[in-house]
C-alpha cells in the first residue's frame, strides 16, 4: 500500500486534483503544555472504491501546507470517515479555521451498529478487519522531525484501514435503518467543534463544588468562567493558569480584600501570584448571567431511586435495540435531567425520541 510523505503543498493538491468521494482522516497532535491542540501530522487515505488506498502523510509545519489543507476540510463533497473525531475536530478548527464535515465517525458508528460502545481504533480494527496492530509510538514526539520510519508506519496505520470499516458498518447501520442516526450524532459532534466555546456551567459537575453553599458556587462559576477565557486567550492548559482545589478554596473561604488574596497566593506554592489582580476581579464581579446558574447538586440530595428507575429503562430500552450500555443516555447525562428539568442536547434528536414515552412518566412523577 504507497505511503507518501507530503513536505510540498504543491504535491498535496496535485493529489487531489481529481476529487475522491471519501477520504480516511487522522491527525497527530501535542497537547501536554498549551490549551488547543497542536497539529503535528495529517494522515489521509485516498483511492477508489475498489482499489487499497493511498496513504499520503502530510507535514503541517510546513508553510503553506495548512492553507493546502484547508480546501480539502471544508469540501462537503468529500465524506471524512474518522475515527473518535473530537479533539481532532478541535485541531483542525483552530489550525486551519475549518471543522471537516461531513463525518462519519466509526467509533461511533460501531456502537450505533450494536458492535460496542467506545471502542479504540485498534480494537475495531481487530474486530472487523482480523488485523492486530502495534501499539507502539502512541506517547511519541511528533512535533520533531524528521519522524522516525516507526512512527510513520503507526502514523500510516491510523488511516489504513478506515474505509474497510467504513464500508462494513456503513452497510450494518443500512441494514439497521440507522445511517440517520449516525449522521444526526456527526452533525452534533462536528457543530460542538464548530462552536467550541467554554462550559457555560463548568461549576455544576465539579465534585467538590457539591458540599459549597450557593454564594460559594456562585464565586468558583466566576473563577471558572475567568479561567477558561484566560486559557484560551493565552494557549495554556486551564490546571497552569488555576488548579480545581485552589479555585475551590478561593470561592469556599473568599480573602476579605485584594491584600489578603496576595497572602494566599504566595502562601501555595505554584499559585499563578502574577494574575492575582485578574483573580480578585474575577472573584468579586458578579456575572449578568450567574442568577440562572443550576446549583451543583449533592450526590446525596439526589432521589437516587429515582434516578435508579430511570436507567432501569434506559437500560430496558437500550437491550430492545441491541445498542450497547451508556450509548443512550449516560448517568450523567441522566443526572443532567433529572436536575435542570429539561432535556439536554446531548439527549435531543433520534435518542430523545426513543427514550421519552419511557422516561416522560418516570420524570413527572413526585
Amino acid at each position: 500500500m504507497p505511503v507518501a510523505w507530503i513536505t510540498d503543498p504543491a504535491a498535496l493538491r496535485a493529489r487531489f486534483a481529481s476529487k475522491p468521494a471519501r477520504i480516511g482522516l487522522d491527525t497527530e497532535f501535542i497537547r501536554e503544555r498549551t490549551y488547543w491542540p497542536q497539529l503535528a501530522l495529517v494522515q489521509i487515505a485516498i483511492g477508489d472504491a475498489d482499489g487499497e488506498p493511498d496513504i499520503l502523510l502530510i507535514d503541517p509545519l510546513v508553510p503553506g501546507m495548512l492553507e493546502a489543507l484547508t480546501p480539502i476540510l471544508a469540501d462537503e463533497s468529500i465524506v471524512k470517515v474518522m475515527h473518535s473525531p473530537s479533539e481532532d475536530l478541535v485541531a483542525f478548527k483552530h489550525a486551519c479555521k475549518v471543522v471537516p464535515k461531513p463525518l462519519f465517525d466509526t467509533q461511533l458508528a460501531a456502537a450505533l451498529a450494536g458492535i460496542g460502545g467506545g471502542l479504540g481504533y485498534q480494537k475495531l480494527v481487530e474486530q472487523l478487519t482480523g488485523i492486530a496492530l502495534a501499539k507502539g509510538e502512541t506517547r511519541s514526539d511528533w512535533l520533531r522531525r524528521p519522524l522516525s520510519p516507526s512512527q510513520l508506519e503507526y502514523a500510516a496505520d491510523d488511516v489504513r484501514h478506515l474505509f474497510e470499516m467504513h464500508d462494513q458498518l456503513d452497510r450494518k447501520l443500512g441494514e439497521l435503518d440507522r445511517r440517520e442516526w449516525l449522521a444526526e450524532d456527526a452533525a452534533r459532534t462536528v457543530q460542538n467543534a464548530e462552536n467550541e466555546a467554554p462550559e457555560r456551567w463548568p461549576h455544576a459537575t465539579m465534585r467538590s463544588a457539591q458540599f459549597l453553599d450557593r454564594p460559594a458556587q456562585l464565586r468558583l462559576l466566576r473563577l471558572l468562567r475567568w479561567r477558561d477565557v484566560y486559557a484560551r486567550d493565552n494557549d495554556r492548559p486551564r490546571s497552569w493558569i488555576l488548579d480545581n482545589e485552589l479555585a475551590v478554596t478561593l470561592a469556599r473561604t473568599p480573602p476579605i480584600d485584594r491584600a489578603g488574596l496576595q497572602r494566599t497566593l504566595d502562601a501555595i506554592p505554584k499559585s499563578p501570584r502574577r494574575l492575582a489582580d485578574a483573580l480578585w476581579s474575577a472573584l468579586t464581579t458578579p456575572l449578568p448571567d450567574e442568577e440562572d446558574a443550576p446549583d451543583a447538586v449533592q450526590s446525596e440530595q439526589r432521589d437516587k431511586q429515582r434516578l435508579r428507575k430511570l436507567q432501569d429503562a434506559v437500560a430496558a430500552r437500550s437491550a430492545e435495540l441491541g445498542l450497547p450500555d451508556g450509548v443512550l443516555a449516560s448517568r450523567r447525562w441522566l443526572e443532567v435531567l433529572m436536575d435542570q428539568g429539561e432535556w439536554p442536547e446531548a439527549l435531543a434528536g433520534w435518542r430523545r425520541r426513543a427514550l421519552e414515552p419511557g422516561l416522560a412518566p418516570l420524570l413527572q412523577a413526585s
